[in-house]
């Protein structure tokens, strides 16, 4: 990997965001239906958070699959939005950043996926997947 090149080479630009106010029942819905793990969150396109699987888990607490659980989850899931799981202060990258920048912040930090803003706008989203899936592209 040319960790010299720059991270719109291995960036995901299909990205699937939510808005600060969207309803919790989304967030879980995009988790369901998608193979991702990171959900950026904008206000009017520009990135003011991020949401983990690990925080909607973390928010739903377990709780099991009896029916009472079930209804207490999908009422939690009803009455809060987004901003209230979202890890502010995220960390971003603008699409000529090299991926030694990702690489040396996912090693710094505790972040796994940066979103990629251009003028402030949300257009892709770098994960330590997607480095790792380029990776082993490149040695297949």
């Amino acid at each position: 990997m040319n960790v010299l090149a720059p991270v719109s080479t291995i960036m995901t630009k299909d990205v699937i965001s939510v808005a600060e106010r969207d309803r919790l029942t989304t967030v879980r819905d995009i988790f369901k239906e998608h193979a991702i793990h990171h959900i950026p969150v904008t206000r009017s396109g520009k990135v003011v958070g991020i949401i983990s699987r690990e925080d909607l888990l973390l928010f739903m607490k377990g709780l099991g699959e009896n029916t009472l659980e079930k209804i207490i989850n999908e009422t939690r899931l009803n009455n809060y939005n987004a901003e209230v799981i979202m890890t502010r202060g995220v960390g971003k990258l603008e699409p000529t950043d090299r991926i030694n920048v990702a690489l040396d912040i996912f090693s710094k930090n505790l972040f796994r996926a940066l979103p990629v803003v251009e003028d402030d706008k949300l257009i892709g989203i770098v994960t330590t997947f997607d480095i790792i899936r380029t990776l082993n592209d490149e040695t297949s």
